[in-house]
């Protein structure tokens, strides 16, 4: 997904305590076809872990004849995670991939040195209304992989690890978590789960990364320190492990890993390099990123403001 800019002003962050870090409510920003709840990067915090990059997609229902069409844009030094609640999409890339993304599956972009892709809803959602409800989150690379080889890889939703843990239904998209590992590769330490909690669970969060954080997609959470409803993001503060609590049910998606060091974001580029992301935005303006296979028709230009 590409980080289009918008003019809206950012929400008033919610007050931090001594328990959590920062709260975090979803902007809406307009992507064209549909808005996304975006969290990160925010004024309260630009990243938790290596996730330097939230969106929200939907729930948006697309009437017939009208799907999504995020054209060609680039990436550098960053991983897209696209994973789906609801919905399809058609991710195509300049390596030749073309791979349908549907509910539970996780679709992992390294852009490394670079990369182009397009998300396109396909022709069956285009015939009838369709639904989209999805996130689409973007990892920074350690400062040594930041050029790496760019690749592709998808994992359906029945190659993902399940775990049951004080009533909760946990799957890991990313990463180790309650003692599963996904198998998806990556290059730091990280965990990225999708959790649904029953009512009147409570469901203990690892304290085996330095920064961790909840999102709630559905439902609404209580921890000591604060609550949370749907677009709200909660950071924890560093120290001991944090009791998730639902009353009445909730689903979430579970976050968080080591810190990397500061990063430079503008549009759809990150780099620890401000000197790079200059090289990236002329490279991209001046045509010299490769093209999609059967998307190279049209583009998202590089915008005068990140």
């Amino acid at each position: 997904m590409s980080a289009r800019p918008t003019a809206e002003p950012s929400r008033a962050a919610q007050p931090a305590t001594p328990e959590l870090a920062a709260v975090i409510d979803a902007r809406t920003h307009d992507i064209g076809e549909m808005t996304v709840g975006r969290v990160l990067p925010s004024v309260a915090r630009r990243m938790v872990g290596p996730f330097i990059f939230f969106d929200h997609m939907g729930p948006a229902d697309l009437p017939p004849g009208r799907g999504l069409d995020v054209r060609p844009h680039p990436h550098i030094g960053l991983a897209t995670v696209t994973y789906l609640f609801e919905g399809e999409i058609v991710h195509r890339d300049s390596l030749g991939s073309q791979q349908t993304i549907r509910p539970g599956d996780i679709n992992w972009m390294t852009a490394g040195r670079g990369i182009v892709h397009s998300e396109r809803s396909g022709p069956a959602q285009r015939d009838a209304e369709a639904r989209l409800n999805g996130l689409q989150l973007w990892i920074a690379l350690p400062a040594e992989h930041e050029e790496t080889e760019p690749q592709f890889r998808h994992h359906p939703g029945e190659t993902l690890p399940t775990v049951e843990l004080a009533g909760a239904h946990v799957r890991v998209l990313a990463g180790a978590l309650y003692g599963q590992r996904s198998p998806v590769a990556t290059l730091s330490p990280l965990f990225y789960a999708d959790a649904t909690l029953p009512a009147g669970c409570e469901l203990p969060l690892t304290d085996a990364y330095s920064e961790r954080a909840v999102y709630v997609i559905e439902g609404r959470l209580t921890v000591q320190g604060g609550s949370a409803g749907p677009g709200r993001m909660l950071v924890f503060a560093p120290g001991a492990g944090r009791v998730l609590r639902s009353e009445h049910g909730a689903r979430v998606a579970l976050l968080g890993g080591e810190p990397l060091g500061e990063r430079h974001i503008y549009w759809n580029f990150v780099s620890s390099s401000l000197e790079r992301i200059e090289q990236a935005k002329r490279a991209w303006r001046e045509g010299r990123f490769p093209r999609v296979p059967g998307d190279d028709t049209e583009f998202i230009p590089l915008p005068d403001r990140a």
